[in-house]
C-alpha cells in the first residue's frame, strides 16, 4: 500500500539497488523479479520510490542485467515516471553499487538522495516521505539520515551505533562480521534505507575503502566518514519493522507476500468490503474493490482485477485481469483476461478464457469454458458447454452440452448467433457460422451452414426402433432378462 505526497520533490532522486544476484533463492529467476501481491519486488520498490514523485529515479543493475532491465522498463511504462538504469559492473558491495547509481544523475544536483533497496516489497512513499521529513529536519540539515528498527533478532544486521544511546545521533553502522561482542549485543539495526545530501554521498564515496572483513565498499562507512568532517548523522526509526524487511529466500518471500496481503485485505475490508475469511483471501495490490463487495473463502483476486459495487465473488474462485460490473455474482469459478457485466450471474465451476466478455444480466452456468466469446445482453449459456471464438446476441439461451467447433486442425473460425434463439441441447456449431435472429435449433443438431433469421434447424433423421434387438443380441446380459420380465408382464 502506498502513500501519495501533494506536491512532486523537485530536489530528491532516489537510487533503487537492483544488483544483487540473490543467491539465496536458488533459482533461474533473479530475486528482484520474484512476485508478490501481483508485483515484482523490484516492482514494489520503484512504485514506493514514484510515490514520493522525485525530479530522478535511478536503478542500478547488475546481475542478469539484460532480463532486469527490462523488467524495469516495462515497469517505468506502467508507473508513467522515466526511471535511469545505472550499471554496477562487478559486486564490489553496496558502497560501488551507489557510485554506480550516482552516474544515473546530473553531476550538479545538489539535493538530497535517497538511497533503497528493490528486496522489500512493503516500503511506500508514506515512509520515504517520513524519512525525509527526519532528514531536514531540527536545527541543520542531517548529512545522513538512516532507517532503522529494533530487531528481536539482530543477528545478520548492521548495529545502529550511537552516541549516548536512544535519540542521539549514529556514530556508527558497524556490519555484524565486523562488530563486537558489545556491539552485537545492540537490537537497532540497519535497514539499509538512506537520506544523503547530494555533496555528502559524493564525498563519501570518493573516501571509501576495502578495509573491512568481506573487502567491499560498505556505504555504511558513509556515516563515520560523515561524522570525522563534523556532519550530523540521524537515524529514523520506523515503528513499524515489516515496512523496512527485505527477502533474502523463498521463506522469507512467502512471509512478506502473506504480511502485505493481510494489509491490503484489511484495507478494503475497512474501505467497506465483507471479506469473509481474510486468511483464506489474497488480494494483488492493483485490484480495485468497490463498496459492499462479499468476498468468500478461498478467493484469489490478481493482476488489475476491478470490481464495482455489491458484487458477490466466491467461495474458491481465482480471477486475473477480470473486470465485473455491479450487482454480478462469480461463484467458484475460474478466469483470466475476461469482462463481466453487471448483474450477471458466474458459475458455479465455470473457466472464462481471455476475450470472454460476458453482457449485462447474462449467466454463464455450471462447467462452462468460454474463449474470446462475447456473450450479450441477457443471454445464457447455462451449463456443460464450450464457447469459442464466438458471437452470440442478447436474449438468447444456449442448450446443454453444446460445443463451439472453432478449430480444423490448421485455423480456428468463429461462429456468430444472434439474438433470441433458442437452441437445442448437445449441439455442434461448427465453424465458420452465422446464424440469424430468433432461430430455434433442434436436441443434437450438426450445424455446419448458415441459418436464415427465423428458421427452425435439424440434422438427425427420423428416430427407428429395432425391436427385440437387446434379447437377440445380447440374450445373457442383465439387460435381456429386465426386457424380457417387462415383456413378459404385459
Amino acid at each position: 500500500m502506498t502513500g501519495q505526497p501533494a506536491t512532486p520533490n523537485s530536489d530528491v532522486a532516489v537510487i533503487v539497488l537492483a544488483a544483487g544476484a540473490g543467491t539465496r533463492m536458488k533459482s533461474k529467476t533473479p530475486k528482484i523479479l520474484h512476485e508478490v501481491a501481483g508485483r515484482s519486488l523490484v516492482g514494489h520498490a520503484l512504485h514506493g520510490a514514484a510515490d514520493l514523485a522525485p525530479k530522478h529515479l535511478v536503478a542500478v543493475v547488475s546481475h542478469e542485467r539484460e532480463r532486469v532491465t527490462a523488467a524495469i522498463n516495462t515497469i517505468a511504462d506502467g508507473l508513467g515516471h522515466p526511471v535511469t538504469i545505472a550499471v554496477q559492473e562487478s559486486p564490489l558491495g553496496t558502497g560501488d553499487a551507489a557510485r554506480a547509481g550516482m552516474t544515473g544523475l546530473p553531476e550538479d544536483f545538489d539535493g538530497t538522495v535517497l538511497i533503497t533497496v528493490a528486496d522489500a516489497p512493503l516500503i511506500d512513499g508514506a515512509t520515504l516521505s517520513a524519512l525525509l521529513a527526519e532528514h531536514h529536519g531540527g536545527d541543520e540539515t542531517a548529512a545522513i539520515t538512516l532507517t532503522s528498527f529494533v530487531a528481536d533478532d539482530p543477528t545478520g544486521y548492521g548495529r545502529i551505533v550511537r552516541e549516548a544511546g536512544p535519540g542521539s545521533d549514529v556514530v556508527a553502522i558497524r556490519e555484524h562480521k565486523d562488530a563486537s561482542d558489545a556491539e552485537r549485543a545492540i537490537t537497532e539495526v540497519n535497514a539499509a534505507i538512506y537520506a544523503f545530501s547530494a555533496q555528502t554521498l559524493r564525498d563519501g564515496l570518493a573516501n571509501l575503502s576495502t578495509d573491512n572483513a568481506q573487502g567491499e565498499f560498505y556505504l555504511t562507512d558513509l556515516v563515520e566518514i560523515a561524522r570525522a568532517a563534523g556532519r550530523p548523522v540521524r537515524a529514523f526509526t520506523v515503528p513499524d519493522p515489516a515496512v523496512v524487511a527485505g527477502c533474502n529466500d523463498r521463506a522469507q518471500l512467502a512471509e512478506l507476500g502473506a504480511e502485505l496481503n493481510r494489509r491490503i485485505v484489511r484495507g478494503h475490508m475497512l474501505a467497506g468490503v465483507t471479506i469473509v475469511d481474510p486468511a483464506s483471501t489474497w488480494i494483488d495490490v492493483d485490484v480495485q474493490l468497490g463498496q459492499d463487495v462479499r468476498i468468500e473463502p478461498g478467493t484469489q483476486l490478481h493482476g488489475s482485477t476491478t470490481v464495482a459495487d455489491d458484487v458477490l465473488i466466491g467461495p474458491d474462485t481465482t480471477l486475473t485481469d477480470v473486470s465485473i460490473g455491479e450487482g454480478a455474482q462469480v461463484i467458484r469459478t475460474h478466469g483470466s483476461g475476461a469482462q463481466i457485466a453487471a448483474g450477471a450471474n458466474v458459475g458455479p465451476f465455470a473457466f472464462l478464457r481471455p476475450g470472454t466478455v460476458l453482457g449485462e444480466a447474462g449467466k454463464i452456468g455450471a462447467f462452462v469454458e468460454t474463449k474470446n466469446a462475447r456473450i450479450g445482453e441477457g443471454t445464457k449459456v447455462p451449463h456443460l458447454t464450450y464457447v469459442g471464438d464466438a458471437e452470440i446476441g442478447d436474449h438468447t439461451n444456449i442448450g446443454a452440452s453444446s460445443v463451439f467447433v472453432n478449430y480444423d486442425g490448421v485455423n480456428k473460425h468463429r461462429t456468430v448467433i444472434g439474438s433470441h434463439c433458442r437452441t437445442g441441447s448437445d449441439n455442434m456449431f461448427v465453424a465458420p457460422l452465422t446464424i440469424g435472429d430468433g432461430v430455434y435449433t433442434g436436441a443434437g443438431t450438426v450445424l455446419r451452414e448458415d441459418v436464415p433469421s427465423g428458421a427452425l434447424a435439424v440434422s438427425s433423421g427420423p428416430q427407428r426402433n429395432i425391436p427385440d434387438w437387446v434379447v437377440n443380441k445380447r440374450p445373457d446380459t442383465p439387460a435381456a432378462d429386465a426386457a424380457r420380465a417387462a415383456q413378459q408382464n404385459k
